[in-house]
């Protein structure tokens, strides 16, 4: 069952003089996949992701997620759709500093009204896949950054939605604590079978997809596809950083 569809689909930004941020982009990511996005700066990523994740609106062609085109939602309908569908992880967490880790997850079922007893269950279960249920009555600031970006995956996945968005979630974190996030987000996607949708420029989380796509000057430039060995993957993806264009020389002695 494919969980996203995106078809030709292009965002053309109007000012003194237009930029094509992306052209004629088609995706498919089907249920259960790990699908990383991978460019240079300004390659348009982030667009894409923008797209996918409803904040900004294509100039044309169609995104289409669970089989609904967001786009043709009326806004309140699109809020509760984006509060149930779509889960979001960003590189600067995101968290409300002054609620504990606990108030944090069960935000977005706070925000549902589901009843306390359900959201209680659902708090200790997704707090122990991640690794945090001894931090659960602690706030925010008290908390590493590590800690805190397994919080924001928590609160992400803990309505059980469709589809996963990370933008940059390893971008504030030293190696040690990227490594426990990506390895959360590739337990989550391999136990669970959640659907994820990864931005990101480092190749060691890239290393943690299945499946690479690249753009390049808004366009889809090439896609790759990990076999059963992380170290051989992460190889590739340096090959094609190096490639598409990107200072990568100075990564390749890293050890994944």
């Amino acid at each position: 069952m494919d969980i996203l569809e995106v078809k030709a689909l292009n965002k053309v930004y109007t000012g003194k003089v237009a930029t094509h941020a992306l052209t004629d982009i088609h995706l498919t990511i089907r249920k259960g996949e790990f699908v990383g996005i991978m460019g240079p700066s300004g390659s348009g990523k982030t667009t894409l992701l923008n797209m996918v994740s409803t904040i900004d609106r294509p100039s044309s062609g169609e995104v289409r997620i669970g089989g609904h085109n967001p786009y043709n939602m009326k806004k309140r309908e699109l809020a509760h759709f984006r509060r149930k569908q779509l889960g979001f992880v960003f590189q600067d967490f995101n968290l409300l500093d002054t609620l504990t880790v606990a108030e944090n997850i069960v935000l977005p079922l706070t925000l549902d009204r589901r009843p306390l007893k359900e959201v209680d269950g659902l708090l200790k279960q997704t707090a122990s896949k991640l690794g945090i249920g001894d931090i659960l009555n602690k706030r925010i600031y008290e908390i590493s950054g590590g800690q805190r970006q397994r919080t924001a995956i928590a609160r992400a996945i803990i309505g059980s939605p469709l589809l996963l968005l990370a933008d940059e979630p390893t971008g504030a974190l030293d190696s040690q604590s990227s490594r426990a996030v990506m390895e959360s987000l590739a337990e989550i996607n391999e136990k669970d079978g959640a659907t994820l949708m990864l931005v990101t420029h480092d190749p060691v989380a890239a290393s943690y997809c299945n499946r690479i796509v690249f753009i390049k000057d808004g366009k889809l430039a090439a896609e790759i596809h990990r076999g059963e060995n992380r170290q051989a993957f992460f190889q590739k993806i340096i090959d094609m950083l190096s490639f598409w264009g990107g200072n990568t020389s100075e990564l390749s002695s890293i050890r994944v």
